[in-house]
């Protein structure tokens, strides 16, 4: 076998992949955009952003703005002048939410008179999460007001005067906590941010989509005589074969590489352990290399290749956890996805972000090597029989 010219085949078909303009962009785009959205989706690490027109609310207004904001990143408040400008950005989706405090918001509460607050929400289920918080924010300072309309009734205290009172003796009354505790384990694991979790899945989807999409290349090739010509060369039956699977493997391996370094530079995934990371990557690359080259050796046409290398794709990656985590798969599912290449190579990336190495990965890259194996054996020996035809 020549190396050289294995490689020199190899290269070829990259290159054939990369001059493809409409292919460039489901491999180097697409997935980052896919990355975006369900990290998004999952909880990227964006505090919800809360508008608030505030104007002459006095201290109380004041007071409850900063309860809205919470502990540092739970929401971002910014501020509006006009109402009207607020209701455009919550209509427009540039906010979660939007709040209007009326003109002498303070005096109306001390003074124990009728007051509204105003809340604007989208049209989503999101909209009750920060409906129960505002509420919840309103409910003290409501309790205030309530009391000292109690103690003014039956003492005959003015009401400003009964809720200075009751305000401090509301601050030396000791607080009730709440002890919060968590039972059973999160079905997702919290060493992943929302961008981890579709990180991980894409790049686990998209390596093997992509092989797969490769497969067509293997026919045309031999319709076209490509094939049959470099088969009458000096260049041996093995080095062909090895040719066309590095190729696979290396537009599996092009794509992986730049899905890693890009979410990580652009949205900060951690990947864990490099070296282990890279031996998932390169084995999994190997599985869609040998799974690509099966479909182009059996396959009858190039679109017929196309059809099944894309369909397989999607449901396998679907099967094993690579479009929804696995965590959330009932018993019968679970069970079922451990017999794609696609749920082992996930499970592995889930013990390198939960801060394993290399040899807590041992379990799932034996399982990706066998299937790597047998799948390139496999295409090896059918495509042999092709080519001899």
């Amino acid at each position: 076998m020549n190396l050289f010219k294995a490689v020199a085949i190899a290269r070829i078909n990259v290159v054939r992949l990369l001059r493809d303009r409409s292919g460039l962009f489901f491999i180097f785009v697409f997935p980052l955009m896919l990355v975006l959205v369900l990290g998004l989706s999952f909880g990227g690490g964006f505090a919800p952003r809360v508008g608030v027109v505030a104007t002459d609310s006095g201290d109380l207004g004041e007071e409850l703005v900063e309860a809205l904001g919470g502990e540092p990143g739970e929401w971002e408040i910014q501020r509006y002048d006009d109402a009207d400008d607020l209701r455009a950005a919550v209509r427009s989706g540039q906010l979660g939410a939007g709040l209007i405090l009326p003109a002498g918001y303070d005096r109306r509460l001390r003074a124990g008179e009728p007051t509204t607050i105003e809340l604007i929400t989208p049209p989503q289920d999101t909209a009750f999460s920060i409906r129960g918080a505002v509420e919840a924010a309103v409910a003290g300072q409501a309790t205030l007001a309530r009391a000292a309309q109690f103690v003014s009734e039956q003492t005959d205290v003015p009401v400003s005067d009964a809720f200075e009172t009751a305000t401090q003796v509301q601050a030396e009354v000791p607080p009730i906590g709440v002890a919060v505790t968590s039972t059973g384990e999160a079905p997702i694991p919290a060493s992943l941010s929302g961008f981890g979790l579709g990180a991980q899945s894409q790049l686990i989807l998209f390596m093997f989509v992509t092989s797969m999409s490769a497969a067509g290349q293997l026919i045309l090739s031999r319709q076209l005589g490509v094939s049959s010509r470099m088969v009458s060369t000096p260049t041996t039956l093995g080095t062909i074969l090895v040719g066309e699977a590095l190729g696979r493997f290396g537009i599996a391996m092009l794509q992986g590489i730049f899905i890693v370094a890009a979410t990580a530079l652009a949205f900060g995934v951690s990947w864990g352990d490099p070296l282990a990371t890279a031996a998932i990557v390169i084995l999994f690359a190997a599985v869609g290399a040998g799974a690509a080259m099966l479909v182009g050796a059996v396959a009858r046409n190039a679109e017929q290749a196309n059809g099944v290398g894309v369909f397989a794709g999607l449901g396998i990656a679907a099967l094993g956890g690579a479009m929804a985590p696995p965590e959330i798969f009932p018993p019968i599912m679970d069970a079922i996805s451990r017999i794609t290449p696609h749920r082992w190579a996930i499970d592995g990336l889930r013990e390198l972000a939960a801060g394993g190495g290399i040899v807590d990965a041992l379990p799932q890259l034996g399982v990706l090597a066998a299937f790597a194996t047998v799948l390139i054996g496999l295409a090896t020996w059918r495509l042999r029989v092709a080519l001899t035809r």
